[in-house]
């Protein structure tokens, strides 16, 4: 079909055929602007749902959302009766991909539900129902259709812990779920005949796949073997047009470049600093000074005021250990901290190492509050920040000083473990 012809054919809610086995059956949103609230869409979404025929059935994978599910059911009647349809594949249970569920169940009463194991709490609490009957599948189990089958993959936490895939063999064809999707609405549906959407694509894996990016890895390692004409995704183009990119692309997003960079061994600190008059400043150089002396520590030095926090994202995602350091403002860190603090809710920081100092001039509360928050991302904050009242006197330096080497130590695992009294623990600016 033309690009001009599948436009029209969406307009009239006609199924688009993939192949003469498998039709697209899905919706178009353009007019969504914000998903999820998180993610901004400039061009719309679509809901793609997909129907593939064998000799001895119909396989309905996802469905779409629940308003739009008269497009959906328009489409499905073009190519299949609902007594013919065998098996409901669910890759994904977030309602954007089951609000027509509950009723396409009950217009194909004999159809069996397929859904990864971590997806049946999910389901139940969807649907509502106790006596629900359900198949769980694991990579390598497959939906025998006669002359086509689905083989599943299971790829959880891109972006649910239910999500997976399913691979149709006989065609190379791979229903991704979320993965290789994005926001992105074009009635044309196809890679080769859409828009530029480069940036939703990217837009959408920094989003919505970074911070799994150690299951993304695990996932391609199941893909990358596979055979790919055809991937189709659950939002965005359908990838006809070298397929095998879009896989390439992602692990590329999903390795680090930092570490192919440094020597083995080393580790990296990222000091970010925001400072009013120049005291939070002098303690930040102070502690990145010393850190640097550590054997086998890479610092860096950040000034918050000269950059987008965006920007840094990749830096603090390879990144081993986080340093920020903040003036108390109105009894609170300054904008820009927390702006890189939100940053870090999309990229896996668990078990990193962070750290927290800053000059004050009354009450001296920022330090302590990014330190909270910095734990409650899962970071390690195994030191006390240090706090210093207005000018930093040379002694108050020496302490920066002592502070970085300790961070140092710390990240290259050679700090000794010290008894505290805690009396040391009410005077002392941080824990040695």
């Amino acid at each position: 079909m033309s690009a001009a012809r599948i436009v029209q054919a969406v307009a009239q809610r006609e199924a688009i055929p993939l192949s003469p086995r498998v039709h697209w059956v899905g919706a178009l949103d353009p007019g969504l602007r914000s998903f999820d609230i998180i993610l901004k869409t400039a061009n719309g979404t679509s809901y793609n749902a997909y129907v593939v025929r064998g000799s001895h059935g119909v396989a309905v994978v996802d469905t779409v959302k629940r308003e739009f599910s008269a497009d959906f059911f328009a489409r499905l009647e073009q190519v299949a009766e609902y007594d013919e349809i065998k098996a409901i594949v669910l890759n994904h249970l977030e309602p954007d991909h089951t609000g027509a569920l509950p009723e396409l169940m009950e217009r194909a009463p004999n159809a069996q539900l397929y859904i990864s194991n971590k997806a049946q709490m999910m389901l139940k609490a969807l649907l509502k129902r106790e006596n629900l009957a359900f198949t769980t599948v694991d990579t390598g189990d497959r939906i025998d259709l006669g002359d086509r089958s689905l083989r599943f993959l299971h790829t959880p936490y891109l972006h649910w812990p239910d999500t997976q895939c399913a691979y149709l063999a006989e065609e190379q064809i791979l229903f991704s779920g979320d993965v290789f999707g994005c926001h992105f609405c074009d009635a044309r549906l196809f890679n080769d005949f859409t828009g530029d959407f480069r940036f939703s694509f990217e837009y959408y894996y920094a989003h919505i796949m970074r911070p799994f990016r150690d299951f993304v890895v695990r996932a391609l390692d199941l893909i990358e073997p596979l055979p790919l004409g055809l991937i189709a995704p659950a939002h965005g183009p359908i990838l006809r047009d070298r397929p095998s990119d879009y896989v390439k692309r992602y692990r590329e997003l999903a390795s680090p470049r930092l570490k192919r960079e440094i020597h083995p061994g080393e580790k990296t600190l990222l000091v970010f600093y925001i400072s009013s008059y120049g005291n939070t400043a002098r303690m930040a150089e102070a502690i990145h000074s010393a850190a640097q002396e550590i054997s086998g520590v890479r610092a860096s030095l950040y000034d918050l005021e000269g950059g987008d926090t965006e920007t840094f994202a990749d830096l603090l995602e390879e990144a081993d250990a986080i340093v920020l350091g903040s003036p108390t403002i109105n009894g609170d860190a300054v904008k820009p901290i927390w702006d890189l603090l939100s940053s870090l809710t999309v990229i896996d920081m668990k078990g990193k190492l962070g750290a927290a100092f800053g000059s004050y001039g009354w009450s001296g509360e920022a330090v302590r509050m990014i330190e909270d928050r910095l734990r409650g991302l899962k970071l390690r904050v195994p030191l006390q920040g240090v706090r210093v009242k207005l000018i930093p006197t040379p002694e108050e330096i020496l302490q920066c000083h002592a502070f970085g080497r300790a961070l140092g130590e710390e990240l290259m695992g050679r700090r000794e473990a010290r008894v505290i009294d805690m009396s040391d623990l009410l005077t002392s600016q941080y824990s040695a």
